[in-house]
């Protein structure tokens, strides 16, 4: 495809910001429009990016941004519910010669970055433009695809790329019948905290297998303790995620682990307001991606539980085959069916990898004295390398 081709892409998030700019790389004019009016949503949450999703933004060279606003973690450590070593292993894709290693950041810094340095490239970031239908129509300059959104604006394109997250409003569009995102079961809370007087290894994560639930944690370079908790609950009002106030999130995660011989509990008590909480969502497959002018990818094709820490790098690898895709194939069409035969094994076997992984947290580490094997457990163990070690070439 040539550079006279426009694309539309519906959410400004991590996939949205990295499919902008590596589409900008491979010689194609995108704009973004983003539902919400400011910018980043879920402040507060933290996530890790393995080497797979930086080494896929190091195509585009967009990852030094990430690396600097991050801090790295080398190993992973197993303790049971007795307060027992289980074990300890690097983490996958750990920094070996010019190879990036995992690194740990907040949700809206790893946002924040990538949208900094998209509309420093020059891409259009429109705000307050939330999708609400689509069509394809023929003109006299071939078929478009023309997007309307909430505030009665419309806008007009070659293609259509929805990466609007796990409620996509795009997937719909495409295919009326497709699958909603599944509620696992499972509340994913984080908090941090100055005040925790446990000793902790650095550069490293601690997971540990609790009775009732599942718990991890590392200490950032100003010696800040980042953690977050895997436990079982009701889904949470999604308009409404400030419902629970920090002191009964405290109160119900701490109570999870009192019974444990662990620093889980402790660490949770010693932490205030900075306790954010959310429902954990996946979406095993998604039978349609695209059609002629549309697709869909991120979230919005393909979400995962939490647990194997790969929603975010799965979205950039996502963004950086797209835009190789589209230009190497003469229309969106052939770009779109080559894209998904790249992408969907794998993506759909990190799904599925992650759901096992949820499954075996779900209700801690009871009668579980053996060292986990070698895979992601809970938010950022030590990964195989099907899933760290995979590289896009350009």
């Amino acid at each position: 495809m040539t550079g006279t081709t426009k694309a539309l892409i519906t959410g400004g998030g991590i996939a949205g910001t990295v499919t902008a700019m590596a589409l900008q790389k491979a010689g194609i004019d995108a704009e973004i429009f983003e539902a919400y009016p400011t910018g980043a949503d879920d402040v507060g949450a933290f996530l890790v990016v393995f080497a797979n999703g930086l080494e896929a933004l190091r195509v585009i060279d967009a990852h030094g941004p990430v690396v600097d606003g991050s801090f790295p973690a080398r190993r992973v450590e197993f303790i049971g519910d007795r307060g027992e070593p289980l074990g300890e292993r690097p983490i996958a894709g750990t920094e070996q010669g010019d190879e990036l290693g995992p690194r740990t950041l907040r949700r809206a810094t790893l946002y924040q970055a990538l949208h900094t340095e998209a509309i420093r490239r020059g891409i259009s970031v429109r705000h307050g433009k939330r999708l609400v239908g689509a069509e394809t129509v023929d003109t006299a300059d071939g078929r478009k695809v023309v997007a309307a959104f909430a505030d009665g604006s419309r806008a007009e394109g070659d293609l259509l790329i929805g990466a609007d997250g796990l409620h996509s409003v795009t997937r719909t569009l495409i295919d009326p019948d497709a699958p909603g995102p599944r509620y696992t079961g499972q509340n994913t809370v984080c908090g941090y905290t100055r005040d925790a007087r446990t000793l902790l290894s650095p550069d490293t994560y601690t997971m540990i297998f609790g009775k009732r639930a599942f718990f991890g944690c590392t200490v950032a370079p100003d010696g800040e303790v980042w953690w977050f908790a895997n436990v079982p609950g009701t889904e949470l009002d999604r308009t409404d995620p400030a419902a629970i106030a920090p002191a009964e999130w405290r109160r119900r995660v701490a109570g999870l682990f009192d019974d444990d011989d662990t620093p889980a509990a402790a660490i949770v008590r010693a932490t205030g307001d900075r306790i954010i909480a959310s429902n954990a969502y996946d979406i095993a497959t998604t039978p349609t991606w695209h059609n002629d002018t549309m697709i869909i990818l991120g979230d919005a094709a393909h979400a995962a539980a939490p647990n194997a820490a790969q929603g975010a790098s799965m979205a950039i690898e996502d963004s950086i085959v797209l835009a190789k895709c589209l230009r190497d194939r003469p229309d969106p069409r052939s770009a779109f069916a080559a894209y998904e035969e790249l992408r969907r094994e794998r993506v759909e076997a990190v799904v599925a990898a992650s759901a096992g992984m949820a499954r075996l947290t779900a209700t801690g580490a009871a009668g579980r004295r053996t060292a986990p094997e070698n895979r992601t457990e809970g938010g950022s163990a030590g990964a195989d390398n099907w899933l760290t070690g995979y590289r896009i070439e350009w």
